[in-house]
C-alpha cells in the first residue's frame, strides 16, 4: 500500500470519486456537520478508512452554498449527492481553509 511508503510527519491528501455518500450525520474527528444525503455502504467504508488512518473528510467540514456541496445529480435533477471526497490527515486539517466542489468541472474544458 502506498501509505506505508510515505513519510509519517508530512501531510497526506486523498481525493477522488469514491461514489461514497458519507451523509449529513457527523462522526467525531472524521465527518463534519456539512455533509448531504444519506450514508451508503461505500460511505461507511470510507469513514472506516478515514478513522483507521486518522483522517478527516474535508468536504464535510465547511458550510458552503448547496451548489458547492453536491458533485452528482440524477437525470431530471431530482436527487443530488456528495460522492467525491477530499481527505487529509487530522494533523493538517487546520491548514485547510475551505473545501468545495465544482460539479461537472473537467480538465478538458
Amino acid at each position: 500500500m502506498v501509505k506505508r511508503k510515505l513519510r509519517r510527519d508530512g501531510p497526506i491528501i486523498v481525493l477522488g470519486d469514491f461514489n461514497a455518500k458519507v451523509g449529513g450525520t457527523p462522526v467525531q474527528g472524521t465527518v463534519g456537520d456539512f455533509g448531504i444525503g444519506d450514508r451508503n455502504e461505500r460511505g461507511t467504508r470510507l469513514i472506516e478508512f478515514a478513522e483507521k488512518y486518522n483522517m478527516v473528510i474535508c468536504s464535510t467540514l465547511f458550510k458552503n452554498h448547496p451548489r458547492r456541496l453536491y458533485t452528482w445529480k440524477s437525470p431530471g435533477d431530482r436527487v443530488r449527492n456528495q460522492i467525491d471526497c477530499i481527505l487529509v490527515n487530522n494533523r493538517y486539517k487546520k491548514m485547510v481553509l475551505n473545501c468545495h466542489t465544482y460539479p461537472s468541472a473537467g480538465l478538458w474544458k
